[in-house]
This record gives structure tokens, C-alpha cells and sequence, in this order.
């Protein structure tokens, strides 16, 4: 026989353990929402029956509704499932530890004045801490965001940031480029202060070696960038400004080893560094 105090417990667990069920569920549609490629995620039907991610916009406004709820403090019922483990990050070959240091955290009121020679080459080196990275930029066709990579390497923006998002399945890339990005807390939201216009979409297309600008909308481009290490399907949104000409063995082995979460879409699992980030003329 149950008595009515433990039938209102077990009542008060199960409406816990469906509050706790909604909250991950709603937890987990943010995260498809958080950028790729700025924030939220859109599934887009191929001619052929295929799918893929394309990009929507991210409202502040969400994040701090999750920031708000995460904060209320909620007392648990008695016989509440224990919290689920986080999940254990796993050495990846060729990936050492990342250079000490932190994200300098300057920010900036205005795109900066254009600096560069448009008629010039650039060179921006990626030295993370599972190996280096080099980009052939393209200062003729993506000036504003030639310049403003030149710029932010200049003020060591990138040093110590982490590459926050790896996707493994529809696309293929590594997003790297916030400077409020962790190992496991997911990033996304991140960026230099100003936002600037996009270039280069008539035609584009997002074959492996693309380096493209990560962004949450038409007009928004900041400093989070994503390397397209296997061919990907896109809609032309997403500014591309360089190609990758040593290195992209580095970010095939990084994505190779998957995701934090075990996921498609996730923290890689390698904790992807900068130690540092240069753009040279030439």
C-alpha cells in the first residue's frame, strides 16, 4: 500500500525528471541553433534527397533566457536522477598542449580602416597546438575581411582562442575564432566588437581547403571563421576569403577524432588552440 506521502513523491519526481527531460531537450535545440556558421541551425533539402546545415540568426535575446533559467535556483525533489557525467576528453595523436596564456579579450568600436594592398598576396599562418595551418588569402575578393584578419592577428585577437565547433556529418568544418569559446563551454556569441559587410558570395562554393566567415545573419561577420576540411554543400552566405595551402592533413586528423560530446555536432575533441595567429604580406 502506498501512502499519500510517497505517492506525492514519486509525483514530484516524475514532474522533476519531465522538467529535466524538456530542459535537456531545449538545451539541445540551442545548441543546434548556436553558430556554425553563426547561430541557428536549418536543414536544407538537396535537389537528389540529400540534406545538409544551413544557418539562421541568433538572438541574444535566447541566450540570455538560457542564461536566466540556467541561474534560477531550483530545489530538487527527493530521489532526483544524479546529474549525467561530463563527458572525458581523450588525447589526440599529434595535438600537444597548448602554449600557456588566455584570450586577450580586446574589443573594438569600428571595423578598422582599410590597410592592406588589394593587389597584394597574404599569408595567414594558424600555429594551433596540433599543428600549423597556412591560408592564401584573398585580398582582391574579400578586401574588408583581409583587412580585418590583418588587423586582429596584429592585436594577437586570435592568440590562445580555441576552435570551439566541429561538425562531422551534412558539413564538414572546424569553426574557430571566438575569444569567449572554451574546451566545454560552447561558444559561438564571441567577436572583435564590430561586424562587417559580406563579400564574395556570387558563385561561392565551399569545396575542402575554404576558409569562410562564420556568421549569424546578412551583414554580420566578426572574427569567427570555420575551415572546410572535406567538400561541403552551402548556401552562398557565408564569406569566403581564403584556401588553405599547407595543413589541411591537421584539420582532417582533428576532425578525425570526433567530437567531446560523441556527437556530429560538438566540442572537437582535440583541444584546438591557437598559440598564435599571424597574417604576412607576400
Amino acid at each position: 500500500m502506498v501512502s499519500s506521502e510517497q505517492r506525492r513523491r514519486q509525483l514530484a519526481r516524475e514532474k522533476y525528471e519531465r522538467q529535466m527531460q524538456r530542459r535537456a531537450e531545449a538545451a539541445s535545440a540551442r545548441r543546434r541553433r548556436n553558430t556554425i556558421l553563426g547561430a541557428s541551425l536549418a536543414v536544407v533539402v538537396l535537389a537528389g534527397g540529400g540534406t545538409l546545415f544551413a544557418t539562421g540568426a541568433f538572438s541574444s535575446d535566447d541566450k540570455d533566457k538560457a542564461t536566466s533559467a540556467a541561474s534560477t535556483p531550483q530545489a530538487a525533489p527527493t530521489g532526483a536522477a544524479e546529474p549525467t557525467a561530463a563527458p572525458t576528453r581523450k588525447p589526440v595523436e599529434g595535438c600537444a598542449t597548448p602554449a600557456p596564456g588566455s584570450p586577450n579579450g580586446k574589443q573594438f568600436k569600428a571595423e578598422p580602416a582599410m590597410s592592406i594592398d588589394q593587389g597584394a598576396s597574404y599569408t595567414m599562418a594558424l600555429d594551433t597546438n596540433c599543428g600549423k595551418v597556412t591560408v592564401a588569402l584573398d585580398a582582391a575578393k574579400a578586401p574588408h575581411t583581409v583587412n580585418s584578419f590583418n588587423f586582429l592577428a596584429g592585436e594577437q585577437f586570435f592568440d590562445h582562442t580555441k576552435c570551439h565547433r566541429l561538425t562531422t556529418d551534412g558539413i564538414f568544418v572546424l569553426q574557430c575564432g571566438d575569444p569567449t569559446a572554451s574546451a566545454t563551454v560552447p561558444g559561438g556569441t564571441g567577436g572583435p566588437g564590430y561586424k562587417f559587410a559580406d563579400e564574395n558570395l556570387t558563385g561561392a562554393t565551399y569545396p575542402a581547403g575554404t576558409v569562410a566567415m562564420a556568421n549569424s545573419g546578412p551583414g554580420t561577420n566578426g572574427s569567427q571563421f570555420f575551415l572546410v576540411y572535406k567538400d561541403t554543400q552551402l548556401p552562398p552566405n557565408y564569406t569566403p576569403f581564403g584556401k588553405i595551402t599547407g595543413g589541411l592533413d591537421v584539420v582532417q586528423k582533428i576532425a578525425a577524432a570526433g567530437t567531446l560530446e560523441g556527437a556530429p555536432d560538438g566540442h572537437p575533441m582535440a583541444d584546438v588552440t591557437f598559440n598564435s595567429v599571424t597574417v604576412s604580406k607576400g
